[in-house]
């Protein structure tokens, strides 16, 4: 039964490690692109919004996995 009951955890863990793994990845592309175009990164608002935008539209992706099909 213990088994059963562990599920949660190891959702939450693998979530944490993906979306580490991701923040990471993204840095790093970040990185890499101002170190190519020779200048600092920024993140201007319009690109902050529209990656606020794209995270909320993935989240609500996401948790439409679990939602029965109508």
């Amino acid at each position: 039964m213990e088994a059963r009951d562990n599920w949660k955890g190891r959702v939450l863990l693998i979530g944490g490690v993906a979306g580490a793994l991701t923040g990471l990845l993204a840095a790093y592309l970040l990185v890499r692109r101002a170190e190519q175009q020779g200048v600092a990164p920024q993140l201007e608002a319009g690109e902050g919004i529209r990656l606020g935008l794209l995270l909320l539209g993935l989240l609500r992706q996401v948790s439409m996995l679990t939602e029965p099909e109508k």
